[in-house]
């Protein structure tokens, strides 16, 4: 059932996320690099598993190599687990039960892009979208998480994806237009979204990876989308 986004009222001052808050992630090498990332608009960094060896002092999530060996269901956990992983390792990982939430990038091509969502989910996993398909497998993609309660997370170049990436999962929510949404995203319906469509959005679309937070922050500012 479709989740009405209303669009004529302000944002609430009592909010406490705003759209943009916590939503950009990177891929760090090194654990101090990825400890020294903060800003309003960035959310647990990513850092390979062998890169932290004990308890660190934030959130992170933690990048999984399917060749190596799988976390430990003792001690400390990440926020999220993430991994990479082919067609042909699927089955291994819908398989798998990981000791915190586990992303999953599966490399498959757009046809099979939705119904892995789909299994994904059903295995309680976090679907993640990878860049690089094309728009049809991308709506269908999204139609199949605004049913779902993983979230998902997406990878990202530019500002302008990151936007249609949001105004595509509201259109989702909603049951707009997604394909005409991740072609012509309405920057003023976006920042007219009530606390409540914010929040519904955000459980869906729970952090967007891009090669470099600071430009994307920065664009994201200049295209008048502000978190509050």
């Amino acid at each position: 059932m479709p989740i009405p986004l209303n669009l004529g009222m302000p944002p609430s001052r009592e909010e406490p996320r705003g759209l943009l808050d916590a939503l950009l992630t990177h891929r760090h090498d090194t654990l101090a690099g990825a400890v020294a990332a903060v800003g309003p608009l960035l959310a647990a960094p990513i850092v390979a598993a062998a890169e932290v060896v004990g308890p660190p002092d934030r959130d992170l999530v933690i990048e999984l190599d399917t060749s190596g060996d799988a976390p430990a269901a003792a001690g400390w956990r990440p926020c999220r687990y993430q991994l990479d992983c082919t067609a042909a390792e699927l089955d291994d990982i819908l398989a798998f039960t990981a000791p915190a939430p586990l992303v999953v990038y599966a490399l498959v091509d757009d046809g099979a892009l939705a119904e892995t969502a789909r299994a994904l989910t059903a295995a309680g996993h976090i679907p993640g979208l990878p860049t690089g398909h094309a728009p049809d497998a991308v709506a269908d993609f999204l139609a199949v998480l605004a049913h779902a309660d993983t979230g998902y997370v997406a990878r990202a170049t530019t500002a302008d994806d990151v936007i249609a990436l949001l105004a595509a999962t509201v259109a989702a929510l909603a049951g707009f237009d997604i394909r005409g949404a991740l072609a012509a995203p309405e920057i003023a319906h976006l920042r007219q979204l009530v606390p409540e469509a914010v929040a519904a959005l955000r459980e869906i679309l729970l952090a967007v990876e891009v090669p470099d937070t600071d430009a994307v922050a920065r664009d994201l500012a200049d295209s008048g989308l502000i978190t509050r």
